[in-house]
């Protein structure tokens, strides 16, 4: 077992990988209080260094880091992530891994084991579970009885290279979503692709509850929306805008105007109230104190193997079905 800061003490936090995701950890691990931001390393030794010295940390090789930390994410191509997180449990060191957790399923249930035999907190970065909408969703969510889910995530081309497709890049988020909201195993699913830039997915649920995915890297609008159905209400929810409403049932009645009977229904809109906050700074900060305290993170390993085995059903049966409509 890794012996663990106190709360009391500052907890040392270091980065691995500075390119578009790692340095906005840097940034917010250098604004978070009781963390101090211990160094940051980076294979790109100009990048490394200028994140270093904008957030007034040392710029350190992987070895060096590991040994000046209690807690470390890593923002690295999803590639290498089996390599470094598993070095990082070896050194006793907390880890936050980017999503996707790994590129190989079993390699992910390795470094489960591992981190458990070791008492290493292990957080895999579904960012979104910590969007304060879905939060608020989250709370919402028990009361109700479930028929629908639709989930959109669509924005244009992106204008930096990435080795995930649009399955792995974006939809992951909304499976993440789907299967922390709903409490059931999945009956049956099936995948329609365009392309590896636009693909939806179809759930039917053993409860009944049925729902549709849809992840675009061809759109020119950027949406990130998940609209719930339920037998008392609707739910709409923008990721974007951080905004809940729900849509309730109404009571008709019937009024007298003017001598004239007439019928009325009025739709009923709660907008509850979201605290709006940078979703990342939520993340951190629930690792921290999951690595402070030794508690189970927000979003554990096994929650990310359970999205990634969807992935993989969701990349072969789209693959599949476009194999047969060109043969």
């Amino acid at each position: 077992m890794t012996e663990r800061p106190e709360l009391s003490e500052q907890l040392n936090a270091g980065v691995i990988g500075v390119g578009s995701m790692g340095y906005h950890h840097a940034r917010v691990y250098a604004e978070l209080p009781d963390v101090r931001l211990a160094g940051i390393c980076d294979v790109d030794d100009e990048a490394a260094s200028a994140a270093a010295d904008e957030f007034g940390t040392a710029s350190m090789d992987r070895s060096e880091l590991l040994g000046a930390v209690d807690a470390v994410s890593i923002a690295v191509p999803t590639r290498y992530h089996y390599d470094v997180v598993r070095e990082c449990i070896a050194r006793g060191v907390d880890v936050l891994v980017e999503k996707p957790f790994v590129d190989d399923v079993n390699k992910g249930r390795e470094l489960a084991g591992l981190a458990d035999q070791r008492g290493i907190t292990l957080q895999v970065g579904h960012i979104e579970r910590f969007n304060p909408a879905t939060r608020v969703l989250a709370d919402i969510v028990p009361d109700l009885d479930i028929v629908g889910i639709d989930i959109d995530r669509l924005g244009p081309p992106l204008d930096r290279d990435n080795e995930d497709n649009v399955v792995k890049d974006l939809m992951i988020h909304d499976i993440d979503i789907l299967l922390s909201l709903v409490d059931s195993d999945i009956d049956s699913l099936s995948a329609m692709a365009h392309d590896d830039r636009h693909v939806t997915a179809q759930f039917q649920f053993a409860d009944d509850c049925v729902a549709t995915v849809t992840a675009s890297r061809l759109t020119q609008e950027k949406v990130r929306q998940l609209s719930l159905t339920a037998r008392s209400c609707r739910v709409n929810v923008d990721f974007i805008s951080q905004s809940v409403e729900i849509h309730r049932r109404s009571h008709p009645e019937y009024v007298e105007s003017d001598g004239d009977i007439r019928y009325r229904h009025e739709s009923v809109v709660e907008r509850p109230m979201v605290k709006n906050g940078e979703p990342l700074k939520a993340e951190l900060s629930a690792f921290c104190e999951a690595a402070c305290e030794g508690s189970e993170p927000v979003v554990t390993a096994e929650d990310a193997l359970e999205v990634l085995d969807v992935i993989e059903q969701i990349e072969n049966r789209a693959l599949a079905r476009k194999k047969a409509i060109r043969t």
